[in-house]
């Protein structure tokens, strides 16, 4: 399994980022190997993590290749104060949360 991290300190949103948002999330939702998202944010609300998790990186790849994606990557300095990818290959998860993906399969 991969996860693909994006973590980010929120700046200021508008329609345009609504837009975008939600349909990158609707094209990462129509991949094959798309796993599911989890969100998580500091204790502070500062800073967010937004978790995608996908069966291989063949899939993620899929991601990048949406017009959508291209042109909030594009914009990414008008909507977040900074910003940091992080992409791993997860070789086990343990526990009983089963809202968090597990790749198990």
């Amino acid at each position: 399994m991969i996860a693909a991290q994006f973590i980010f300190e929120p700046g200021t949103y508008d329609d345009e980022f609504h837009t975008l948002d939600a349909s990158i999330d609707d094209d990462a939702q129509s991949i094959p190997g798309f796993l599911g998202t989890d969100r998580w944010f500091s204790e502070d609300g500062l800073t967010t993590n937004a978790i995608y998790y996908f069966t291989d990186m063949a899939a993620l790849t899929k991601l990048g290749r949406f017009d959508d994606h291209r042109t909030a990557k594009r914009q990414v300095d008008r909507w977040y104060k900074s910003y940091r990818v992080i992409v791993t290959e997860v070789t086990a998860t343990y526990g009983n949360m089963p809202h968090i993906a597990s790749g198990d399969s």
